[in-house]
């Protein structure tokens, strides 16, 4: 049977906030169904939406396929019972950083560890955004939120980097806005037997409006992104200019036509060779500079949220606090770091996910990012 993406629209009133991403994320999955269809050769009663809780979990109710709503952070259990009931279903787990990164996060680590054959969609908008705007586990340090008013301390996730932990077999990330793309990686997702992971970096215009800017933004999209597809260069830029090699063991960006750099220098993107996967997804540090240096433990920071005088301090956006051993240098919405007396680190860490130079800054999406066998 020939489907159109009107047979995957349910009757239901898409209650999303006017402006959220998640509004484009149901667009590229209506959208890449009938082709999943074709290329499969399944019908629409085969398909089964799960979610759990949160905005985005609300997804089954607006595709015209069998759902299941279920429970916070349990939406991969379901998911997995579900497919193992029934090998012939095409199941698709909806669910965001708050639900498969905190309290689903053992489940969600277990689900790829097992490399069981589901789509799974990670909103990532680094907010708890039904409960109106709690810090999630990957939000950036230090930002501001009802449950960290003088900012968070803890370390964001980075979503890709845990897939490669747990042995995934696929990942891809890319942003909301790029719907075209987004319904390639949904259909390439769908033919990847084993668990896929794509995590899709979603704007909430509400509690954390920009979190994703600084790579989304039209004016710097095309020089702080890149797509990787298998067998093509790592070539990216406004005038395609830009691309990564390697030096010595990191990644570099370089330029086209400078220093006698040519196309034919530039990596090709290979999604099976895994030992190249984790410079691309985790370094958050300068890809041309190596630096030593120590973040705080957990407990150290807290001491330091913890003193009277810190809500002064997070105000006041920079400030010196001093620590036996530990020097406090910036404090703001968007940084916390602390580094050793006598060795102040001038590092910015970016969004996670985020690599860049001094010169460009650089996250990476696409998709199949990692594909092999565990």
């Amino acid at each position: 049977m020939q489907y159109t993406q009107q047979d995957f629209k349910s009757d239901q009133e898409v209650r999303w906030c006017p402006g959220c991403g998640d509004h484009a994320i149901l667009a590229s999955v209506v959208r890449a169904m009938p082709q999943v269809c074709e290329e499969l050769g399944l019908t629409k009663e085969q398909f089964v939406f799960v979610s759990g809780i949160g905005c985005s979990s609300r997804f089954p109710y607006y595709m015209n396929t069998y759902g299941f709503h279920g429970i916070h952070g349990r939406a991969a259990a379901l998911a997995t019972g579900i497919k193992v009931a029934n090998p012939k279903l095409s199941v698709w787990q909806m669910t965001g950083d708050g639900d498969s990164l905190a309290i689903g996060g053992n489940h969600f680590i277990h689900e790829i560890r097992r490399n069981i054959d589901l789509n799974i969609i990670l909103f990532n908008n680094r907010i708890y955004g039904l409960t109106k705007g709690q810090y999630s586990p990957t939000s950036k340090l230090g930002i501001v939120t009802k449950t960290s008013p003088y900012g968070s301390v803890e370390q964001p996730f980075n979503p890709g980097s845990l897939v490669l932990g747990a042995r995934g077999t696929f990942f891809a990330r890319s942003l909301d806005s790029e719907l075209a793309l987004n319904q390639k990686i949904m259909v390439r997702a769908a033919q990847h037997k084993g668990a896929s992971v794509m995590e899709m970096l979603v704007n909430c215009v509400i509690f954390n409006n920009g979190t994703h800017a600084e790579i989304s933004d039209r004016d710097v999209r095309a020089e702080r992104t890149i797509v990787l597809e298998d067998g093509k260069p790592m070539i990216f830029g406004k005038d395609r200019d830009k691309g990564l090699v390697m030096d010595g063991h990191k990644l570099k960006v370089v330029k086209i036509g400078e220093n006698g750099i040519t196309e034919n220098d530039i990596l090709v993107h290979n999604s099976a060779y895994i030992t190249l996967q984790p410079l691309i997804d985790a370094c958050n540090i300068p890809l041309d500079q190596q630096l030593e240096f120590d973040l705080a433990f957990y407990e150290e920071i807290l001491e330091g949220y913890m003193d009277e005088k810190f809500d002064e301090y997070a105000k006041r956006n920079h400030c010196k606090h001093n620590y036996e051993k530990f020097e406090l240098e910036k404090i703001s919405r968007t940084i916390i770091m602390l580094a050793k007396k006598n060795y102040m680190c001038d590092v910015e860490w970016i969004d996670t996910g985020t690599r860049f130079d001094p010169l460009e800054h650089i996250t990476y999406t696409g998709f199949d990012v990692v594909k092999g066998t565990t």
